[in-house]
């Protein structure tokens, strides 16, 4: 069973920055295509960012320009980079992998707070 534990969330004031963390169980470089996601109160789990293993990434219209995925092999984790963070931005974060033939993965998520 693959494992994802997301980290590095916290109480930020608006305009901050924040970098979360996603550790995965196996190597990073066994997955397809790793995602951001994220899900405030009473609303739907979005996709915030993602990336596939042939390198294409893409963004939430929300975020581009402000968030940045990426990726360290070596200690089995994505990161997603956070900057410029507005009351918008609170939500829970997930990551998720997908590997096999039709496998998804989810994390238990982050808590990303965001105060003005």
């Amino acid at each position: 069973q693959v494992q994802l534990v997301e980290s590095g969330g916290g109480l930020v004031q608006a305009g901050g920055s924040l970098r979360l963390s996603c550790a995965a169980s196996i190597s990073i470089l066994s997955f397809d295509a790793m995602y951001w996601y994220r899900q405030a109160p009473g609303k739907q789990r979005d996709l915030v960012a993602g990336f596939r293993k042939g390198g294409t990434t893409n963004y939430a219209d929300s975020v581009k320009g402000r968030f940045t995925i990426s990726r360290d092999s070596a200690k089995n984790k994505v990161y997603l980079h956070i900057h410029s963070l507005n009351a918008e931005d609170t939500a829970v974060y997930y990551c998720a992998a997908d590997y096999g033939l039709a496998y998804r993965a989810w994390g238990q998520g982050t808590q990303v707070t965001v105060s003005s």
